[in-house]
């Protein structure tokens, strides 16, 4: 429970370190949530995962550009936060096939998520426009933070008791 908490707040932490590229700002965030994952596995990670969205809920600013309340979950980046529920949710579901595929289908679930919300936030834009914005620009560091989530995690599971 301690590590959720811990871990909990490095999400927090990773999303205040972007860098804006509008729409959608890159952060570390998606790089907390694959580590949490990867340390704590899917049950614990999910529950890690929603701390981190019920303090950002209830207005504490732990989302990127230090902001809180319910009302982030409905802007622009909306469908990625609560894609990261979603996306621990399948990490549990897959982990029995290695954390590996298992941290991949979580970020192709947070892309899914965050496309699709995109798309109902912007109104006038398709899909295919959404994955031009929202996800084309961030493959390639997202794969490093993904390869990165899993290479420390692989690491650090031999010094963490679970």
């Amino acid at each position: 429970m301690v590590l959720a908490g811990i871990l909990a707040a490095l999400i927090a932490v990773c999303a205040w370190i972007a860098v804006p590229i509008p729409p959608i700002s890159f952060t570390m965030q998606t790089f907390a949530v694959l580590l949490t994952l990867g340390i704590l596995g899917g049950k614990w990670g999910t529950a890690s995962i929603l701390i981190y969205l019920l303090m950002g809920i209830v207005g504490l600013p732990v989302f990127s550009g230090f902001r809180g309340g319910a009302a982030a979950l409905l802007d622009a980046t909306g469908g990625f936060l609560w894609g990261f529920l979603l996306a621990g949710l399948v990490y549990w579901l897959l982990e029995r096939l290695g954390k590996l595929p298992a941290m991949i289908a979580a970020m192709l679930v947070t892309y899914a998520c965050g496309c699709w919300w995109f798309t109902v936030y912007a109104g006038d834009i398709g899909f295919g426009a959404a994955l031009l914005t929202c996800v084309v620009p961030y493959l390639i560091p997202d794969a490093v933070k993904l390869w990165l989530a899993y290479s420390m995690s692989k690491q650090m599971e031999k010094h963490i008791r679970k």
